[in-house]
């Protein structure tokens, strides 16, 4: 009797389905994030409105708890930024604008600048998915830089130098070249992160992507090159920002040293790797064996039933036995010998 087995490739699109965000989820964090923008557009008349983040990039995982809203505040590009005032009074205003507007439809919500140093924090008490605990708005109130790139951004009692808009930006254009596998790839990316003691922050993994993930091709391939490339670029320094506006590199996530993180990315780079060659030589159980250790989240990934590994792993053993391939004869006995980065794609 012939069974078939899902492909790797068909595992990961499964992953990736159970890891999207909900259409639900999604429409109620745009209602949200539209009322918060409609709020400080009032308070800020003639500024412009962008967003940024996980809804933004089109890579949300569900559940979904928080959203990213910016303004950039037209008032304030002569008088604000670095040598002239700070960003605390402009997102004071921001703050009581947005307590204003919806409180009346969010009775739980608080809004606080108080030990914010980036942004109003947003607090709905009320999420947008049943079972967590609230959904909150990260709100930048941000200043033009008139001489040069990118904005000004609070990092009170000062500001620093980015360009959200410009990361928007390259992320959709990215999306559009790869014909959306750049969103797909980085969706299970940021999964895998987060199952894994979160080793960097989800912009830092788009932020690598971008210089790897530039064509169209498959998950399996996407992951491969992008393993490999965090790795190397990791190995040399931190990820400086693509857009080449921020002063500083990219920081890596609570508690994690730039050696743990190389190593986590390589240890994933060569299950994948193994996972790979597996199914390559036919034996597709322990292919998805490995692929589900790699995710580390039954939910999403779940291990193929133990007995039935168990058994193809003894017909693998018994297969490379008879084959001789110790003896340099039989099935493999021809394959290339696998250089020490044997899991680069």
């Amino acid at each position: 009797m012939t069974i078939d087995y899902l492909s790797l490739e068909a595992l990961l699109t499964q992953a990736r389905h159970n890891i999207e965000v909900t259409r639900e989820e999604l429409d109620e964090a745009r209602r949200r994030r539209q009322a918060i923008a409609s709020a400080i557009s009032k308070e800020f008349p003639g500024s412009r409105v962008y967003v940024n983040g996980s809804v933004a990039h089109g890579d949300a995982l569900t559940p979904l708890t928080d959203i990213d809203v910016g303004i950039v505040i037209a008032e304030a590009k002569d008088t604000y930024g670095p040598g002239k005032k700070g960003p605390r009074d402009l997102m004071e205003r921001a703050a009581e604008a947005i307590r204003r507007v919806l409180k009346p439809s969010y009775p739980k919500l608080t809004v606080q600048v108080e030990g914010c140093t980036r942004a109003v924090l947003v607090r709905f008490g009320d999420p947008v998915h049943a079972g967590e605990k609230d959904f909150t708005a990260d709100v930048i109130c941000a200043v033009d830089n008139t001489t040069g790139r990118g904005l000004f951004i609070p990092k009170t009692p000062g500001w620093s130098r980015s360009d959200p808009e410009a990361h928007t930006r390259m992320v959709l254009q990215a999306i559009e070249d790869t014909k959306v596998a750049f969103a797909h790839i980085v969706r299970l990316l940021k999964h895998w992160n987060r199952r894994h003691g979160k080793p960097l922050c989800s912009w830092n993994i788009k932020a690598l992507a971008l210089a790897c993930i530039t064509t169209p091709m498959t998950q399996l391939d996407g992951l491969s090159t992008w393993y490999l490339h965090a790795a190397d670029e990791l190995d040399k320094g931190e990820t400086k920002d693509p857009a080449g506006v921020a002063e500083k590199p990219i920081k890596l996530g609570k508690g994690w040293t730039r050696t743990q993180v190389v190593t986590a990315l390589r240890e994933a780079g060569k299950r994948l790797h193994e996972a790979r060659r597996l199914e390559r030589d036919g034996y597709p159980l322990q292919a998805h064996a490995e692929l589900a250790k790699l995710f580390n989240d039954e939910d999403v990934l779940p291990h193929p039933d133990p007995d039935a590994v168990r058994a193809e792993a003894a017909r693998r053993f018994k297969e490379l036995s008879i084959g001789g391939v110790a003896a340099g004869v039989g099935r493999g006995a021809d394959r290339r010998q696998i250089p020490v980065r044997s899991w680069a794609p």
